[in-house]
């Protein structure tokens, strides 16, 4: 099985700048005037914040200069007029750029978290539409996490790279400028070389950090995968008494993740004393520069402090890049994944104009059907049958014959390879997936349950279900009684995949919620296999009455409960081999008969059993203490 980090960890096939063209559509977004006015108002503050910044310095040299003795000015004036009226407006103008900065973020914050909402939706859509095959082959805990850690990603690249990188990159050739014109052009190329010597590293220091930020995650992806599938199979660990096991896998990817994270981390403390060392050596340059002129008299006080200030609030937002970009560069890396997801095809697909299933009488046909997962290995061979409208077919054989295959593709989550598939005429392939499904009514063998409420779970046949349709649904699928037992009624949670509830409990809550649906065409795939004989008598019961004037489809373990069907089919190795009603098939003498006579002669031991345990005589022991 391949991983997500597998399959993501390809920069020459998808790159960066696709990661940002793909997030680019999600900020200036189809018909939302509302939030490109936010854009264009966000990026009119950000500039109006910069320029205010960068002429801060300007008044801060000012009023030193004003400060200084001058035979131009008297005391008074020196002391008092120029430097107050200086230092105002440079208070002011550090507030109008904090101002404009905090305006430009609040302005633009329901740009990003909409931007932030609809990629998390449309991956999670689109993930909902991928075939079962898909989702078969991948890993929960894994896609959870990818998920996860992509969202992040785009919070992180909205606040930070069109806050921050822009904004700096403006900053950078505004304050550059201002060397030149100010200073003169030896300054101006002093700290071009450093900046550029600065961005240079950084760059490609971060790049050369990537690969270890790639291990951690395809690590962190492994441990969660890992526990999130221990954590599931709960019971299974206890069983077995495998929790030092688990807990020894657990640790081993975590160790793995731990000596990534070492090696991150030490790469890490490499890039902050190289960016130091760049930034002192620019900043020292060019202050032995100022300095000498201020001595030959060529610059004043106030120039060496603008030369500092200039280089300081250059430097402060470099070293803050610094950080930012190996953020931004870990997040387009996690972002890239995520983006993978939505590239991934899908393979069953509605045709363009699709019309809805037109249901008139729910009769379903399959038509020469062929199918196989893999070219090498065929599950159906030529499979033909119908189930007229209102009644029941079964489908009986040995387990890996092809019993489920049928209903999956009954379902259309997989195309078939030949053949057709028809309700009342319709080749499926034909009409939309939606309308397919919702005529089609499911109670599988393993009922898994959300980790809700019963009435959530009842309720989701159909969502806009009243709680009276519910209740009235649960009383038909005789779960009601039980239900009102309960402390919390219908509120009452049932745990992760309904571990709360029985077998049979769970089971009658599958046939509420079908009922519920109120489908044409009913599937039942083994739905009582996995119970005892009394439980799956009263289910049985349950299954009838809802199974009454509508097509039912019936895969069955135990022949015992599919003899009243119109037709049992029998497969073998993908092919119907047998076809007919009970009592034909019985006639017969073939695989079916075999198959009955061999459920009942294990029918009949069991019964035996259960008699000789009942005539056993009850052993008492007493819990009584001996004397020593």
């Amino acid at each position: 099985m391949r991983s997500l980090e597998a399959d993501a960890d390809h920069d020459s096939e998808y790159n960066h700048w696709q990661t940002i063209r793909a997030l680019a559509p999600y900020l200036w977004p189809h018909g939302r005037s509302d939030l490109k006015a936010r854009v264009v108002i966000s990026l009119t503050l950000l500039v109006l914040a910069k320029v205010i910044g960068v002429y801060v310095p300007f008044l801060f040299k000012d009023a030193v200069n004003a400060l200084s003795p001058s035979p131009q000015l008297d005391a008074v004036t020196t002391a008092i007029a120029v430097p107050v009226g200086l230092i105002v407006a440079y208070g002011i103008a550090r507030v109008l750029s904090q101002a404009f900065g905090e305006l430009r973020d609040a302005v633009f914050v329901r740009v990003g978290l909409n931007a932030l909402r609809e990629v998390a939706i449309n991956v999670f859509d689109h993930l909902h539409k991928l075939s079962l095959r898909f989702h078969l082959e991948r890993q929960t805990g894994g896609l959870s996490r990818v998920i996860e850690r992509g969202t992040k990603g785009i919070d992180f690249l909205l606040r930070f790279m069109l806050f921050n990188i822009l904004p700096t990159l403006l900053e950078l050739v505004i304050i550059s400028v201002a060397f030149w014109i100010n200073f003169g052009v030896l300054y101006a190329v002093v700290t071009f070389v450093s900046l550029s010597g600065y961005i240079l590293f950084t760059v490609k220091v971060t790049d050369w950090r990537l690969k270890y930020r790639r291990e951690m995650n395809r690590e962190d992806n492994e441990a969660n995968t890992k526990a999130i599938d221990s954590l599931i199979n709960f019971e299974t660990v206890k069983y077995f008494n495998n929790e030092h096991h688990e807990v020894s896998r657990f640790n081993s990817a975590m160790r793995r993740y731990e000596e990534a994270g070492i090696k991150s981390q030490t790469s890490l403390a490499f890039l902050n004393i190289g960016q130091g060392l760049i930034i002192s050596v620019g900043l020292i340059t060019v202050m032995l520069m100022a300095a000498s002129e201020i001595a030959t008299g060529q610059l004043t006080i106030g120039d060496f402090v603008l030369a500092n200030a200039l280089l300081i609030q250059i430097y402060m937002p470099l070293n803050f890049l610094g950080f930012v970009y190996r953020e931004i560069k870990q997040s387009l890396v996690d972002m890239e994944k995520m983006f993978t997801l939505l590239e991934q095809k899908e393979e069953v697909e509605d045709k363009a104009a699709a019309p809805d299933l037109e249901l008139r009488g729910a009769e379903v046909r399959f038509e020469n059907v062929d199918f196989f997962y893999d070219k090498d290995r065929q599950i159906l061979k030529d499979i033909s049958f119908t189930v007229p409208a209102g009644t029941m077919t079964a489908i009986v054989g040995a387990s890996g014959a092809g019993k489920s295959t049928i209903s999956r593709i009954l379902y259309r989550f997989y195309d078939i390879a030949a053949g057709r598939v028809m309700v009342d005429g319709q080749d499926i392939r034909d009409i939309t997936q939606a309308s397919l499904r919702q005529a089609i009514g499911i109670v599988p063998q393993d009922t898994v349950l959300f980790n809700d409420t019963i009435m959530y779970n009842i309720r989701y046949g159909r969502p806009d279900a009243s709680d009276e349709e519910v209740i009235s649904a649960a009383k038909m699928a005789h779960i009601h009684e039980f239900v009102a037992q309960l402390p919390d009624q219908y509120e009452t949670m049932v745990g992760e995949r309904g571990l709360k509830l029985s077998g049979g409990e769970k089971q009658r809550v599958a046939i509420a919620r079908t009922i519920l649906k109120n489908p044409g065409i009913l599937l039942l795939d083994e739905a009582t296999s996995a119970l005892d004989t009394h439980t799956e008598r009263e289910i049985q019961s349950s299954l009838k009455s809802i199974a009454k004037e509508r097509t039912s489809l019936v895969i069955a373990h135990r022949l015992s409960t599919v003899v009243d069907a119109n037709e049992i089919l029998v497969l073998e190795k993908g092919q119907v081999v047998e076809r007919g009603k009970h009592q034909a098939l019985l006639a017969l003498d073939g695989k079916y008969a075999a198959m009955w006579k061999k459920q009942q002669e294990a029918a009949v031991m069991r019964e035996h059993l259960a008699d000789l345990e009942n005539a056993m005589p009850q052993t008492v022991v007493e819990d009584t203490p001996k004397k020593v």
